[in-house]
């Protein structure tokens, strides 16, 4: 397929112009990244934005691989000498890689098969007889013509026997018959799993599928990986079954043309070939297929969840105390500077008798004062709820805020050859002390150092394609990371990896230009990075910033290609760069009809005007603390109809998992929600929001906590 036809095919799926489409490619082919192109080329584009930016770019990828694909079937044809105008025509005509398979199959090398060996034995002339199914064929007669004890058919019924075996692999290899049949599983199949002899089902998580059925159309996300996972650890055996009369029905149709004793050779070559061929791979196909449309859910409520905690609302630039709690090891604790510089470490016992907790207390006042600290933040893991009560006895300055912090992931990242580099001489609670107080800072910048599946959001992250949720969580990383805007002078190299066109290799080279010359003083300077060219410029410039530069829109989103329009504008209100920068009453002057050019259109200006009244302004909302109830900070004082608050910390399929201080999340059930039909928890709830919730059950033995946010007054903050 021609690259014309791929766009005007993209372009009908997605709703917009073919215009678009090519336009969109050919950036993209050019190096371009799909942040760049959703805020910097907007008239090129026609105004997509990145969701419509990414479908592209992977729709085109996706049938470029269908085309190689075409393009090595043609040469296998060919190779083969089967390659006519009508097969020609057919797999050139193929639109999805499903077809072009279907297509090829007859032609496809195979093992040796039942039907390649009757055809060695001279019967597929009788078994085109048969498939004609004439009348007034003697079926009997005509297959004693095929006997021949040198090849091994002695009897009438073995000749039979190798043309039904023949006639099975055309009904097999039949592109109409696998796409209907495809079709009845798919809409009509049923899930089936039975725990497996000799495992403890029962007292398993797959205890609810020990025996299940379930209809393919119908099974969610989540029990699907979830029945296969059962299958991988041996607890069950996993089915797609369909009722095999409505199957035999269906092949009968295709296939049958009378009642004549051929028909009935037919018909039982039909059962031989769903018994023995069909039904197998159509079982096979429909597994591969409800995979993938599982993990496909599952990766995107998963990098749903990844975006919304790298956008969490950040403290900012605060002195922060952290403290990785314990109890027999004691509580690590972590001074921060305002830009996140170690300062301090040292450890504390409070939880070991009143007299090492009196000492703890003196230890922890005497730093705040010390070290001047603004925030104090605490790890939720072990130990925490009973850390921020100790603390809560102190005699702390009430502008201090206390504030629980998510440790998922922070013991991967304090192990990790990143945290290594960073703090060489440290162990590993101390590191993950300064992840905790990082995180409270900024939870992107300090994110973005771990694998987004180590963050502990996803639901069946480790079933799912692993190639296709990298790509995913990669685009949010790199989404949110652009959204947001990168302090160039202040940037881990972690964090500049996700900037448009930086990677790796650039990020390390900013980094090492930064510590051997000092901050960058203007965006220009970035040039001067080694292997950093024109391109990667263009790209990545728009999304650093450099407060306090020698050119006031180096710390804005302006682009540098766009400076001489905003130098324009302030020349023509007869002001100066800062003067206008900082008059919204002279911005309200600005008509962007006159700047208006072939490459600047309205849309690039009014950007421009949005940035100029809040320049580099951060799109993450103001952070906010949750204040947990003091009185409950173990399951055991959970019980139902209390009102709790909570954080929510994770969104799935089915519902929503909370923390309310006990050590263990509770789910709020999809049903539990909110006084109405819901089918995307993610349009009620998001990771991080604080709401309340009513308890309905506790299960201590299973740790499970049951929870709603039906009629709770203020169930969202």
């Amino acid at each position: 397929m021609s690259d014309l036809l791929h766009d005007h095919l993209i372009a009908k799926e997605l709703k917009i112009t073919a215009k678009q489409v090519t336009a969109t490619v050919a950036l993209l082919d050019d190096g371009a990244t799909v942040p760049f192109l959703a805020r910097y080329r907007k008239e090129v584009t026609g105004g997509l934005d990145e969701v419509a930016i990414t479908a592209i770019r992977d729709r085109v990828a996706q049938l470029r691989e269908l085309d190689k694909r075409r393009a090595a079937i043609l040469a296998s044809l060919e190779e083969q000498g089967k390659l006519t105008d009508d097969l020609k025509a057919q797999i050139e005509d193929a639109a999805t890689m499903t077809e072009l398979e279907d297509r090829y199959l007859p032609y496809r090398p195979k093992r040796r098969t039942k039907a390649m060996i009757a055809k060695e034995r001279g019967l597929e002339p009788l078994a085109h007889r048969l498939w004609a199914q004439e009348a007034s064929l003697d079926v009997q007669a005509e297959a004693a013509k095929f006997l021949n004890p040198e090849q091994g058919v002695e009897t009438v019924d073995e000749a039979l026997a190798g043309a039904r075996d023949i006639m099975a692999e055309w009904i097999n290899e039949d592109s109409t018959a696998r796409a209907d049949m495809r079709v009845l599983y798919l809409e009509h199949g049923l899930f089936k799993t039975t725990g497996m002899r000799g495992k403890d089902v029962q007292g398993s998580k797959y205890r609810d599928y020990a025996e299940w059925e379930e209809p393919v159309a119908a099974a969610p996300s989540h029990r699907v990986l979830a029945m296969r996972r059962g299958e991988q650890e041996g607890f069950l055996t996993f089915r797609v079954l369909v009722p095999e009369e409505a199957a035999l029905g269906l092949l009968h149709r295709l296939f049958v043309k009378g009642t004549c004793p051929a028909s009935e050779q037919v018909i039982l070559a039909i059962k031989d070939c769903f018994t023995r061929l069909l039904s197998i791979s159509m079982e096979t196909e429909t597994r591969l297929q409800t995979k993938v449309r599982a993990d496909q859910t599952a990766i995107e409520v998963f990098a749903q969840n990844v975006q919304q905690l790298l956008m969490a609302p950040p403290l900012g630039q605060r002195a922060v105390l952290a403290i990785d709690p314990g109890f027999r090891t004691g509580c690590k604790i972590v001074c921060l500077d305002r830009q996140g510089n170690l300062c301090h470490t040292e450890t504390i016992y409070p939880h070991q008798g009143a007299g090492a907790a009196a000492k703890a207390g003196e230890t922890v006042v005497g730093l705040v004062t010390r070290f001047q600290i603004e925030a104090i933040a605490i790890g939720n893991g072990t130990a925490g709820r009973e850390t921020e009560a100790f603390l809560r006895t102190l005699k702390l300055p009430p502008a201090i805020p206390l504030v629980m912090v998510n440790e998922s992931g922070a013991s991967v990242y304090s192990a990790s050859e990143v945290a290594r580099e960073e703090f060489p001489e440290q162990d590993v609670t101390v590191r993950g002390a300064v992840s905790i107080g990082r995180r409270l800072m900024d939870p992107l910048a300090e994110l973005v150092k771990i694998d987004p599946k180590a963050i502990g959001v996803g639901q069946y992250q480790h079933d799912v394609d692993q190639g296709i949720l990298k790509q995913r969580l990669q685009d949010v990383v790199i989404s949110c990371v652009n959204r947001v805007g990168v302090e160039v002078n202040m940037a881990s190299p972690q964090l500049l990896t996700a900037v448009s066109g930086v990677g790796p290799q650039l990020a390390h080279n900013i980094v090492a230009y930064r510590q051997e010359h000092g901050p960058f003083k203007s965006r220009v300077a970035l040039k001067q990075v080694p292997r950093l060219g024109a391109k990667a410029f263009e790209q990545a410039a728009g999304f650093l910033r450099i407060t306090g530069g020698e050119h006031p829109l180096d710390a804005s989103a302006v682009h540098p290609e766009r400076y001489a329009v905003v130098n324009a504008m302030a020349k023509d209100l007869g002001c100066t760069l800062n003067d206008l920068l900082n008059d919204p009453a002279r911005q309200q002057q600005i008509d962007v009809n006159r700047y208006v050019t072939e490459e600047v259109g309205k849309p690039t200006l009014t950007d421009i005007l949005a940035e100029l009244a809040k320049p580099g302004r951060d799109p993450r909302q103001r952070f906010e603390t949750v204040k947990f109830n003091d009185q409950v900070q173990s399951i055991e004082q959970v019980t139902p109809g209390m009102i709790l608050s909570g954080v929510v910390t994770n969104v799935t399929a089915f519902g929503a998992f909370v923390d309310i201080g006990v050590h263990q999340d509770g789910l709020v059930h999809i049903s539990q929600l909110a006084n109405r039909y819901v089918s995307d928890p993610n349009t009620v709830v998001k990771v991080n929001q604080s709401v309340k919730v009513s308890v309905l059950e506790v299960d201590i033995p299973r740790k499970r906590i049951s929870l709603s946010m039906k009629a709770v007054p203020g169930a969202t903050a």
